[in-house]
């Protein structure tokens, strides 16, 4: 099973979405369409969304040497 990660490239706000969409093998609007759905129906997503923001590790990028 492969980690999920925050993409750099394709987030809109902490890419929780993007990874998200990207582990599942779906298209981001597809699940920000399902993530705005379910704040209709009562529950603590904007405090899971805040959550995964936190402990999702972002996507490592070459780093070059000075």
């Amino acid at each position: 099973m492969a980690a999920i990660v925050r993409p750099r490239e394709g987030r809109m706000l902490g890419g929780v979405c993007a990874a998200l969409a990207r582990r599942f093998g779906i298209s981001t609007t597809t699940m920000r369409v399902i993530f705005l759905a379910s704040c209709l129906l009562p529950g603590p997503q904007f405090l899971l969304y805040l959550a995964l923001w936190v402990l999702l590790p972002g996507e490592k990028t070459a780093s070059t040497a000075w």
